[in-house]
């Protein structure tokens, strides 16, 4: 009888309660079936109950008042940050000084030396060309400010970041204990911690390496304490049977075991630290990024472009050096201390000979203008694309089309939802990826925007984030498929994106504007440039890394190139497909505040409102709320390891 009745119930739900999502689902359900009753007679409101929100205004208003005026005389400022901000002041210059004591010829030649004992011949002439680029553009003092800015802030950016990587490395608490600090540092978007930075320091040099360290050094410290755990555990334990300290542990095995990724986190840092070079012109940095937000500021897209073009080349030729100086990590060269003498030799000698011949600076008649005709061509394509072109419509008609069809409909629709079925969608899509801990993750920080008192407007922004991700996941998983199946289309694709990838948001901004008008739209298409390149590159090399063997057996079965696709390569890379979702939301979300400045409005405009207003309660709840909801999206669209081990 005992048996009969326990089998009872596998006969009334035959395989549904097996597969794990749907328990999940069912839990959920029983849970809302008591919870959301309770919640509707408290707070009837579909919107966000006003006595669950807390008012920030008046604790961060006082705070910045406290701030202004004790600047400057408080011994925290006088003498902690003082200290802090000289040395920043007393570093850059150092190397600009340096950077013009080389002169042009000096710093084309130890580039282009270094570039060929790194990656050979052929990047040497690269970088060489794009150092005499930045000349030709007329952009060489310009370029050696920016240049020395970046060297300041990638070399406290990296030892910010491997003292963070150290500490996650080697203790487990500490890892559990950064990882949230790492995320709020690479997902706050730069305008949100600008306004405390430059209230603490003021505008100029020091508020713009602090700044640019906060986002470039957590890459830095990921992959550093990636490297440590990665370590091979047999060369460990070989280390530890000779007697080796934790210290000689540490110095002779972890540390040159994680050469590689050392080096790549040196790579990500330098491309973060010069994707900031215009947000930092903001807050009173001089060089490149100055060049180009003073032209913006004047509509004057040429001089933008001719500023905008140096910043690429640096990012492409930092790029390339440091990617090729991971991949030769750990190889032995030999007595290679000869050729490296003799490239020092080189390059000394090219200083002295500029030096010399009086020819430090670059000369202005070796200066091309391409302002004007880039002018020239956008005035062209603004008037003849953004409206009247026949049958297809004008750039403006498809703005209009996509606000009023895609927009406006997905951020009605989701203001509509009560409030507590946002939170239940959440938690829906959190736990059946992840864990039970994922979704209490993405649904407090769902439910912490409304307790900041920002929920609508964060549903504003969540409906053109949705929207951005939708058209930059198909344009995405398209380019890569195709790029993934040809060799020459891949090789013609790399330098587009490399230059959509490295060229500063706020170049491409105006065009934008100028073709599709001020509004939403505009924002969407900022940011869905912003992100392909990443989700392109990522279905590419996942598509790329199937296994051979399985697409061979397919082939001798008869398997057409489409039925390989959708059968074999696109299942076989679902986790590199998921980390480009996960990367495309973290992109997309992170150009939202660039959006504000073009009509985007909701939390993007608040927070480029508070640091133009210095209104820190305005723009810290809104970058706050840009981490929340960057927090949530990236737990809704990244499955968890512990799923993966427990085949759920």
């Amino acid at each position: 009888m005992a048996t009969v009745t326990a089998s009872a119930p596998r006969i009334a739900l035959p395989g549904v309660l097996k597969h794990v999502a749907a328990r999940k689902l069912l839990l959920l359900a029983l849970a809302a079936a008591v919870l959301v009753p309770l919640a509707n007679a408290r707070w009837a409101s579909g919107s966000w109950p006003e006595a669950l929100t807390v008012d920030l205004s008046k604790p961060l208003t006082s705070a910045s008042d406290w701030i202004i005026d004790n600047r400057d005389s408080h011994p925290l400022f006088l003498y902690g940050f003082g200290y802090v901000s000289n040395a920043f002041v007393i570093s850059v210059r150092a190397v600009y000084l340096v950077l013009l004591g080389a002169g042009w010829a000096g710093v084309t030649a130890v580039g282009a030396l270094v570039a060929w004992r790194v990656a050979g011949v052929r990047l040497a002439f690269g970088t060489a060309a794009a150092f005499l680029a930045c000349g030709l553009l007329g952009m060489w003092v310009p370029t050696m400010q920016t240049l020395a800015l970046m060297v300041v802030a990638v070399l406290a950016s990296v030892v910010v970041g491997v003292l963070l990587g150290l500490a996650a490395g080697l203790s487990d608490r500490l890892d559990r204990a950064l990882r949230p600090v790492l995320d709020t540092m690479q997902v706050m978007p730069a305008y949100a911690y600008l306004l405390p930075v430059v209230l603490v320091f003021g505008m100029g040099v020091p508020a713009a390496v602090l700044a640019t360290v906060v986002y470039a050094a957590p890459p830095m410290a990921r992959l550093t304490s990636l490297g440590l755990r990665g370590a091979d555990k047999e060369v460990l334990e070989a280390v530890d049977s000779l007697g080796a300290t934790a210290r000689q542990r540490l110095l002779t095995a972890r540390i040159p075991l994680a050469r590689k990724e050392l080096l790549l986190g040196l790579n990500q840092t330098i491309m973060m630290a010069l994707s900031m070079a215009v947000i930092a012109a903001v807050i009173g940095a001089a060089g490149l990024g100055d060049r180009v937000y003073q032209a913006l500021a004047s509509v004057d897209v040429g001089a933008a472009l001719a500023a905008g073009i140096p910043i690429v080349l640096l990012a492409v030729v930092l790029d390339r050096v440091t990617g090729a100086a991971g991949e030769h990590a750990g190889e032995e060269h030999g007595s290679s201390l000869r050729p490296w003498l003799y490239a020092a030799v080189a390059a000394v000698a090219a200083a002295l000979a500029g030096r010399l011949a009086g020819r430090l600076d670059w000369p202005d008649a070796w200066t091309l203008n391409i302002a004007e005709p880039v002018n020239r061509a956008v005035d062209w394509m603004t008037a003849h694309l953004y409206s009247g072109v026949p049958v297809v419509g004008g750039t403006a008609d498809w703005a209009g089309h996509f606000t009023t069809w895609v927009l406006d409909p997905v951020r009605s629709g989701l203001q509509w939802l009560p409030w507590w079925s946002v939170l239940l969608v959440v938690a829906a899509l959190a736990w059946l990826i992840g864990t039970w801990r994922t979704a209490l993750t993405a649904v407090l920080a769902m439910a912490a925007i409304g307790v900041l008192g920002v929920w609508q407007p964060s549903l504003d922004t969540l409906s053109q984030v949705l929207a951005a991700v939708a058209v930059t996941l198909v344009l995405g998983f398209a380019i890569g498929i195709a790029a993934a199946r040809s060799d020459r289309f891949e090789r013609l694709l790399r330098p587009v994106l490399d230059v959509f990838q490295t060229m500063p948001q706020f170049v491409y901004l105006i065009p934008v504007v100028a073709l599709f008008g001020v509004g939403r739209a505009p924002a969407v298409a900022a940011a869905v440039v912003y992100a392909l390149p990443a989700v392109v590159r990522i279905t590419t090399q996942g598509l790329r890394q199937v296994d051979p063997a399985a697409l061979e057996s397919a082939r001798s079965l008869g398997a057409t190139p489409a039925q390989q696709l959708r059968q074999i390569q696109l299942p076989l890379a679902r986790p590199a497909l998921l980390l480009a979702v996960n990367q495309g939301v973290v992109l997309v979300l992170a150009v939202v505040v660039i959006g504000g400045l073009v009509g985007g409005g909701a939390l993007g405009y608040d927070t480029v409102f508070g640091l133009a207003q210095g209104d820190l309660a305005t723009g810290l709840v809104a970058g706050a709320a840009i981490v929340c909801l960057g927090l949530m999206l990236d737990r809704v669209t990244q499955p968890t390891e512990r799923r993966a081990k427990k085949g759920a």
